[in-house]
């Protein structure tokens, strides 16, 4: 394994303030390996591509998200359960593992307000549809965020046999068992830890795949078959975002404008 000599994470819980609760499902982790040259203008150089294989990986992950709420209160109707899609790479700080997002579509004008305001994070508004029949998901989205770049998606994939608990030292080891996600704002590095128990994996068969989710990062379209895993349900807790650094060289880094709220009600 080549993974730019960060520590394992474990399944112990850090302690740490849980600010958030969700459950994430009816996931698909679409991975494929790249060259880390492709994303090193993409992120900031205080935080190290990680590789395995002898390659960087870039994942595309579509999924549903419920049940989300604050540590302190219940879930609020209507608010809770969305459709989500991020790009992601996987990168560490002083040798702790974690997820670089390049960008998040959601199907949610208050959770796009949000996670730009108090995540630092790149999200954009999009209209998006799940249709499950059986163990076969059909997912599409079209991002309609006012000023961002175009990128949309539609694919389709059948969840198929559970996996085994993965080890350390295994491609799903590295892509899967990161506890925390580092965001960029204002020329600094933020960070936020991500607790749950391993993930509940799943083979998945992939049908049909038509993407531009890529293009905005000037990204040519993988032309290897992904590795492929599906969840159904893995129950998540999120902390509050802290600064751990600031950037002295500059990146070509989709940071967040954070729009004003009443602009997340204007249709496009």
């Amino acid at each position: 394994m080549e993974s730019s000599g960060f520590k394992q994470s474990s399944d112990a819980r850090p302690q740490k303030p849980r600010l958030f609760r969700q459950h994430w499902g009816k996931l698909l982790l679409l991975n494929w390996p790249i060259d880390k040259k492709c994303l090193r203008a993409l992120i900031p150089h205080e935080l190290e591509i990680d590789q395995f294989g002898g390659s960087a990986w870039i994942s595309i992950v579509p999924f549903t998200m419920w049940k989300i709420r604050p540590s302190f209160a219940p879930p609020l109707p209507g608010l809770s359960t969305f459709h989500e899609l991020n790009v992601r790479t996987y990168v560490s700080f002083k040798g702790e593992p974690g997820v670089w997002f390049f960008s998040l579509d959601a199907a949610s004008m208050i959770a796009v307000w949000f996670a730009r305001t108090f995540y630092q994070l790149p999200y954009f508004r999009a209209s998006m549809h799940l249709l499950q029949k059986g163990e076969t998901f059909d997912f599409t989205s079209q991002r309609i965020h006012r000023g961002a770049p175009p990128a949309e998606i539609k694919l389709q994939w059948t969840a198929e046999d559970p996996l085994p608990k993965c080890h350390p030292g295994t491609l799903t080891w590295f892509l899967t068992e990161r506890r925390r996600f580092y965001s960029y704002h204002r020329n600094r590095v933020h960070t936020a830890s991500v607790t749950h128990e391993s993930w509940p994996l799943r083979n998945a068969t992939l049908h049909s795949f038509d993407s531009t989710m890529l293009a905005p990062l000037n990204i040519l379209p993988p032309d290897s078959t992904p590795v492929l895993y599906h969840c159904d349900n893995l129950p998540v807790e999120i902390s509050r975002l802290k600064r751990i650094t600031d950037v002295t060289e500059s990146s070509s880094i989709l940071e967040p404008a954070v729009p004003k709220p009443a602009s997340l009600f204007q249709k496009g």
